[in-house]
């Protein structure tokens, strides 16, 4: 339709509409304005307009959108003063701990890096070993035994993957000519183009002699090139049987292969040969002191600086922290609260749930320090809570009367009953671990100290609830041979051997309790806490 009139167009196309307010006539507005006129006209004119239908829905709108804004208003501040909190909580208690931790550090004082000549004493106790155990020498790849006769470990040659290239060192028998004594010679098998980076690794070596490298090229057989090298052939003639080749327990499967398809007959380790690393020097002894000496300090030290509202990710944050505020490199770390701490290593679930002062809290952590490991677990509650400010009345009538403190539980019997157990079974743990720190005595059996500390938990009725062997060595690597479970009779405990001392009772659905420390065997019978000392109460532990 074509319109010449815009106006009209407009006014001629638009569909009808009703309008949204009732219209006042002139007379209405005369009849409001005049005083001399019935008010009750006035109050008509205004009663059409307000219980119209649009203007009620309009009121209705605009009272709802006031309300909204005045909650926000009002809570908004609350969640962000919620929110900054748990992050100044955490910054809080995070300094907390580093301040107490660093209040005395004396547990560093007496470790030392291992010295140059202790590695080669290594050395030569593994020859005799080798000796003893009828092998021709001993194999082995970067890695944690690498580490403890090379001072080499895996991320210091291949930082960041194991190669797939062979670098290996042997270590074979030999005699002193001028004493007689059986000595360890050195050597290394590598790459030709890898021979340079070998040579600076500073692998200790006798007399700073130059490192003995057979060396192959990228199209040779490496394990071919070793057979036919001044290490084997020159005794060829002389043996009846291929070279016997004592494999190190961390040496991977196509290694061994190679080598057994070449024709050196392969053998695992023999016990004289675990018994080397089994065997702790007195510098090792002061470093496993001092790392885990340091990590129970730290647990120990962050324990009053924890408040409730902190998750278990949280916690094991700070406790990082703490820990590498001193040098100490991370292994792990698992913070368990309540049921979480029923599973002893935690679960895929675990790290949100957060802190109460009725919480027991199970600590598992394991650190670094000049290459040895500390494994230590402690179990305790936090301090009770302070008083803390109260909200005000109209956030009160906000939440209804609904306090946002942590519930205590102390009003249930069924919660105060829950609590008596946690403490109950953690002095059971404590005295668990108390009967298989005096089970630590020379030849006696690993089983022994196990059943030692099991005992103790069966007769307190909570035998099922102790579902882990109660210990292993420790060294370098964090769980070492020798390990003590019930059914570990073959191995007899010997001066200078470590051992963790972790008793447990896991409780589902409920709480767990463990108690780790570690021991060292002496001759006079009595071990040695390495540890610094023991737990004495949930809360200092």
């Amino acid at each position: 339709m074509y319109f010449d009139n815009p106006q009209r167009a407009t006014h001629e196309a638009a569909p009808s509409r009703q309008p949204l307010l009732p219209k006042a006539t002139e007379d209405d507005k005369r009849r409001c304005v005049d005083p001399k006129h019935n008010m009750s006209r006035c109050g008509d004119l205004f009663s059409r307009i307000l219980f119209h239908p649009h203007s009620i829905l309009f009121l209705l709108g605009t009272a709802a959108f006031l309300s909204t804004v005045l909650v926000l208003s009002l809570w908004i501040p609350f969640l962000c003063s919620l929110w900054s909190g748990t992050l100044s909580d955490v910054v809080k208690a995070q300094q907390c701990a580093i301040d107490n931790f660093h209040s005395d550090l004396s547990f560093l004082d007496a470790a030392v890096p291992i010295a140059t000549d202790e590695f080669l004493e290594r050395r030569d106790r593994l020859a005799k070993a080798l000796v003893a155990s009828g092998a021709d020498a001993f194999v082995l790849e970067p890695g944690y035994t690498f580490q403890y006769y090379g001072n080499v470990s895996q991320p210091d040659w291949e930082p960041w993957e194991p190669e797939e290239r062979p670098f290996l060192m042997l270590v074979l028998p030999q005699k002193n000519e001028s004493t007689g004594e059986v000595v360890a010679k050195t050597a290394f098998l590598a790459p030709h183009f890898e021979e340079g980076r070998v040579r600076m690794l500073g692998i200790p070596s006798r007399d700073d002699a130059e490192l003995d490298i057979v060396i192959w090229e990228e199209h040779w057989d490496p394990y071919a090139t070793l057979m036919e090298s001044h290490l084997f052939k020159k005794n060829s003639g002389k043996r009846q049987s291929p070279p016997k080749l004592m494999m190190d327990e961390e040496i991977r499967d196509y290694i061994s292969r190679g080598l057994a398809e070449t024709g050196f007959e392969t053998i695992g380790l023999s016990p004289q040969v675990e018994l080397v690393r089994q065997i702790k020097s007195p510098a090792e002894v002061e470093l496993l002191r001092a790392v885990n000496t340091g990590t129970v300090v730290a647990v120990r030290a962050m324990r009053p600086c924890l408040v409730p509202g902190l998750t278990e990710d949280q916690v094991r944050d700070i406790l990082d922290a703490a820990l590498m505020s001193v040098g100490f490199g991370l292994f792990f770390n698992i913070v368990l609260f309540e049921e979480h701490g029923a599973l002893p290593h935690g679960g895929f679930v675990t790290g949100g749930k957060e802190l109460t002062e009725e919480s027991m809290v199970v600590i598992d952590v394991g650190a670094h320090y000049l290459g040895y490991s500390s494994d230590i677990c402690r179990s305790f509650f936090i301090d009770p809570p302070k008083q803390r400010q109260q909200f005000s009345r109209l956030g009160s009538i906000l939440t209804k009367g609904m306090s946002l403190e942590p519930n205590h539980g102390t009003g249930s019997s069924t919660s105060a009953a829950l609590r008596a157990e946690k403490l109950k079974v953690w002095e059971i743990v404590l005295q668990a671990q108390t009967a298989a720190a005096a089970a630590f005595q020379p030849n006696g059996t690993a089983a022994g100290v196990d059943i030692a500390a099991r005992t103790v938990i069966e007769d307190a009725g909570y035998g099922y609830g102790f579902t882990h062997r109660l210990g292993h060595g420790i060294g370098i690597k964090a769980h070492e041979s020798p390990y003590l479970n019930k059914y570990n009779k073959k191995v007899l405990l010997q001066p200078g051997m470590t051992f963790t001392n972790e008793p447990g009772i896991y409780l589902e659905g409920k709480f767990g309790v463990r108690h780790e420390d570690i021991y060292l065997v002496k001759e006079n019978g009595e071990a040695e806490l390495l540890t610094g000392r023991r737990a004495k109460g949930p809360y200092d532990p």
